[in-house]
């Protein structure tokens, strides 16, 4: 059950002075609670010791331990209406976690006799009574001066209808006594206050320490999950500022710190959770060494506590910056608090370290794919416009003396134009993430047939009658798995016909290539294992199955299914104008 007691602006900006305890908020809502205090234990302590002693004097005949038993049950029952009270005092106790439920009787007296909340719920309703007495005493007295002190002007002003005997002599009230009454009155006034302001923070601990659960456990668990959830956060490689945010926010949560900021090198604020206060933005005069922590007092008695974020050797650079935690007064962070702080400074590194290897691996793989265009061009295009050039040349030298030799090179010229063309197009596909949902599966998959044809000679029958009803992914899958499948044709099967369809039958899309090249065993470890591999994993990331039948010498068949996409209807004219 986590413990939050909640500060006021009021409180934390307000400069200390001699009215402060008169003017702070938090004496009347003390004065409230010890009001509610009495009555309270009173009830309590009268519920729960007469179901004990009329447990017990009646438990001869049976019925005494039902009586125990609901006075068991009222401990914790009342020890709701305590927390919930203690909300006055500006303390909220979190609601415990969810456990199961005990069957039975017996069960449930075991759980509750075994929970420690429980015997250190029934001491506070023990010593509520007493503590809410002795707080109604000292405060009637202080407050019995105080009013004598402030009444003096009316004693003075009507001496006859206020007599003070002493003796046999009636006082009569002079004008410096007056004043000095008045002055006690006053100084009262300001006691009482200071007084209701320091039982308000005891009954504030005395709640906290007995009705919260076992804070060391507590912080604990907080820590755990907080960690746990900075892990994944960092695992999830998004983005840099908004990993750092929330690395924050997580440790604001699981700690005792007013606020927490993630600075760079130099002092710039990064990230931060909870109000800007000194301290958390800046440089600093020195740097906190590799798994230290510096803690200093601030203006105002706050402390601030500066954690070095480190990063990896291999990152280059050691300093990632400082987390930061702003404490308000009176509040410490404790060694266990302070290296669960440190974590969360390492996963900052963590984080930090993560998006470079990001960077440097989008920078490489554009360099990969720049080469890889590079050889693409000089292998397909520019070997496609080298042709076209000796075709149209042979074509000029033979235009005047052969007519049918200029035709053939003219032929030959064309469909070299027509194959860089569509080794173009294929290109333009595999660089653009978007051109296949533009263009669709069937203009993708015609366009590389076409290139087949022109560049490796192949006779490819291609049956794309329809664009099939796939999902993005789906549709990304069909194509690369199509594409892998022609292109192990090309380079294994030594196959001269290749089949390519694209079908729907129900609520599947199946894409089938089979070529008549000389096959493989499918139970030999050959060379197109990884391949198949890598199509295997895309078709089950799409939610479909691949099927791959082969023989040596009888040509390879792939056939991919997934499932279609619904249809939307089309809506009918008029409905919902």
């Amino acid at each position: 059950m986590m413990v939050r007691v909640r500060a006021h602006p009021d409180r934390q900006g307000r400069r200390e002075g001699v009215l402060s305890d008169l003017l702070d908020p938090h004496t009347y809502r003390a004065a409230l609670y010890i009001l509610l205090a009495l009555p309270m234990g009173t009830f309590t302590a009268g519920l729960i010791t007469g179901g004990v002693v009329g447990g017990l004097l009646t438990l001869a005949l049976l019925v005494g331990a039902a009586f125990l038993l609901a006075s068991l049950w009222l401990v914790g029952g009342l020890g709701d209406v305590q927390r919930a009270l203690a909300g006055v005092l500006g303390v909220s106790f979190a609601p415990p976690p969810l456990t199961p439920v005990p069957r039975g009787t017996l069960a449930w007296l075991r759980a509750t006799l075994a929970d420690p909340l429980t015997y250190r719920t029934l001491l506070f309703h023990v010593v509520q009574l007493p503590l809410a007495v002795v707080c109604w005493l000292v405060l009637a007295a202080l407050l019995g001066l105080t009013l004598l002190g402030l009444l003096s002007p009316v004693w003075a002003l009507y001496p006859q209808t206020f007599p003070v005997v002493w003796g046999e002599q009636t006082l009569l009230p002079g004008s410096l006594s007056t004043a000095g009454l008045m002055v006690l009155g006053v100084g009262g006034l300001l006691i009482s206050a200071g007084v209701l302001n320091l039982m308000g923070r005891m009954w504030t601990r005395l709640a906290v320490a007995l009705l919260s659960r076992d804070p060391g456990y507590e912080a604990a668990r907080r820590e755990v999950v907080a960690l746990r959830r900075a892990a994944g956060r960092v695992a999830l490689g998004d983005d840099l500022d908004t990993t750092l945010a929330d690395l924050t926010a997580q440790a604001r949560a699981a700690s005792t710190a007013l606020a927490v900021a993630l600075t760079a090198p130099d002092g710039t604020l990064r990230a931060v959770s909870g109000p800007l206060g000194p301290g958390l933005s800046g440089a600093l005069d020195r740097l906190p060494s590799q798994g230290e922590a510096d803690v200093r007092l601030i203006q105002g008695g706050g402390a601030l506590a500066t954690l070095p974020v480190t990063l990896p050797a291999s990152a280059g650079a050691l300093e990632g910056g400082t987390l930061r935690a702003l404490y308000p007064a009176g509040v410490r962070p404790g060694a266990d608090e302070l290296a669960f702080l440190l974590s969360i400074a390492d996963h900052a590194g963590t984080a930090q370290h993560a998006a470079q290897l990001i960077e440097r691996a989008g920078a490489r793989a554009g360099e990969l794919e720049r080469a890889r265009l590079a050889r693409e061009l000089h292998d397909s295009v520019a070997q496609a416009l080298y042709g076209i050039s000796l075709g149209a040349k042979t074509a000029r030298a033979t235009l005047d003396r052969d007519a049918e030799r200029t035709r053939a090179s003219l032929d030959y010229t064309i469909r070299l134009a027509e194959g860089g063309v569509s080794e173009m197009k294929a290109l333009l596909f595999s660089l653009r993430p978007d051109a296949l949902e533009e263009g669709g599966l069937v203009a993708a998959l015609a366009q590389h047939a076409h290139a087949l044809e022109a560049r490796h000679g192949l006779t490819v029958h291609a049956r794309l009658d329809f664009e099939p009803p796939l999902s993005p992914d789906a549709q990304a899958a069909a194509y690369r798995v199509a594409q892998e499948a022609l292109h192990n044709v090309v380079k294994h099967a030594r196959a001269q016909n290749v089949w390519l369809e694209v079908a729907q039958d129900g609520p599947a899309v199946t894409v089938s290539i089979r070529d008549d090249g000389r096959g493989f065993d499918p139970s030999a470890a050959g060379r197109g294992t990884l391949g198949q591999r890598s199509m295997r994993e895309r078709a089950a990331g799409a939610g479909g199955t691949l099927e791959v039948r082969s023989g040596a010498g009888e040509g390879t068949a792939v056939t991919l299914r997934l499932p279609a996409a619904p249809v939307a209807l089309p809506r009918p004219a008029g409905v919902g104008a």
